[in-house]
């Protein structure tokens, strides 16, 4: 079935597409490794987006503000090094080559899902976003989380499965088909971008 988007109602969330996770000082470098190849992939959208008229929303970790974030789950463990993040800082930032000067950046200060307890959700309603395009990582915790929450929330929820990525990459697939497809559409970015109407 094919994909009918309205830009004036959806929204593309890049989750965590920073430097200090994706980029070359990475902490998570597993991660960073297999969300290599959707690099390219993102940036195509996002540029098909923007010229649709699509927002673009980077939700970014920017540490702790001095605050110790270390729950119970053994993800914390590995994150230890973001808890010293402090917004402008490099880790913070987003990979140039995907931030256009139109997009919104949205950072949180704790916690494992982009939307719990944040502003990010409420600013897409306000704008009158209805759907929701998530891109970036991960399919393991921040993605799916995020998917959960916006579903339950009323917003329709799109996942291109080439421009996310998981740990380790050959999970990604049965999470995409057994867990996202339970809370939105999975789809491609070639798909979408065949959907995005003609700006012209």
């Amino acid at each position: 079935m094919s994909l009918s988007i309205d830009p004036s109602t959806t929204g593309i969330i890049c989750v965590e597409c920073q430097e200090g996770v994706l980029g070359g000082t990475s902490i998570l470098p597993d991660l960073a490794a297999a969300a290599a190849p959707a690099i390219p992939a993102i940036r195509r959208l996002l540029d098909g987006a923007r010229r649709a008229g699509v927002v673009v929303v980077h939700a970014t970790y920017e540490g702790a503000l001095g605050a110790v974030d270390h729950g119970p789950a053994p993800l914390w463990r590995a994150l230890g090094a973001g808890a010293t993040w402090a917004p402008g800082d490099e880790a913070t930032q987003v990979l140039p080559e995907l931030l256009g000067a139109g997009d919104l950046v949205l950072p949180r200060h704790h916690g494992l899902n982009p939307s719990c307890g944040t502003e990010l959700l409420p600013v897409l309603r306000a704008r009158g976003i209805t759907t929701v395009v998530l891109v970036g990582v991960s399919l393991n915790v921040a993605l799916i989380l995020l998917a959960g929450d916006a579903a339950q929330q009323g917003f329709s929820v799109i996942v291109p499965k080439d421009a996310v990525a998981a740990t380790p990459p050959e999970y990604a697939e049965p999470l995409l088909n057994y867990s996202m497809r339970m809370l939105g559409r999975v789809t491609t970015v070639d798909a979408l971008l065949e959907a995005f109407p003609d700006p012209a």
